[in-house]
């Protein structure tokens, strides 16, 4: 399946507030056009961009962004915050411009979002088992812990009885 989509397509696509999306920049560059423009053109149809398609970084999601991915470092200095993009965003997107290579970039970005979501969802099940085996090893390591602590009390020499400190009456000595 790796095959079908372009690994810089799939590569492309970040997770920001849980959310598997593609920055503008990044969508700008595919579609074969400068991100201004890009960004013109999505300003002009916002009524197409509901919040579930795009939303705008914050300061601090910018700083991570560009912190964690190489190809974004040049939005380091940018003075505005990348737009992010949804799958359905990017197809939106897509129909926006209405170039050729336009059009055959969505299709590869559609692909790469499928591929993701299929890639997921294959994992999603060993991640749930790791989980349950680190769960059953945690419950495990504290019962041996248990058995660990009750063998050296029961290993440990007996302590020797200490006579009280004090004067000892034959009386008491005898009792």
């Amino acid at each position: 399946m790796s095959e079908l989509v372009p690994t810089p397509f799939a590569e492309r696509i970040l997770i920001v507030r849980g959310q598997r999306v593609m920055l503008d920049a990044d969508l700008a560059a595919l579609y074969g056009v400068p991100t201004k423009r890009f960004n013109e053109q999505v300003k002009r149809n916002l009524a197409r961009f509901p919040v579930e398609f795009m939303f705008q970084l914050t300061a601090a999601e910018k700083k991570e962004v560009v912190a964690n991915c190489d190809h974004l470092a040049r939005l380091k200095f940018s003075p505005h915050a990348p737009y992010a993009f949804t799958e359905h965003g990017a197809i939106m997107a897509a129909t926006l411009l209405n170039s050729p290579k336009a059009v055959e970039m969505s299709v590869f970005v559609v692909r790469a979002f499928v591929e993701l979501r299929d890639w997921l969802s294959s994992h999603r099940e060993i991640a749930e088992k790791l989980d349950y085996l680190e769960r059953k090893v945690s419950s495990h390591d504290q019962a041996l812990a248990g058995v660990i602590d009750t063998l050296r009390q029961l290993t440990a020499p007996p302590q020797p009885k200490k006579r009280p400190i004090g004067f000892i009456t034959d009386r008491e000595e005898n009792a």
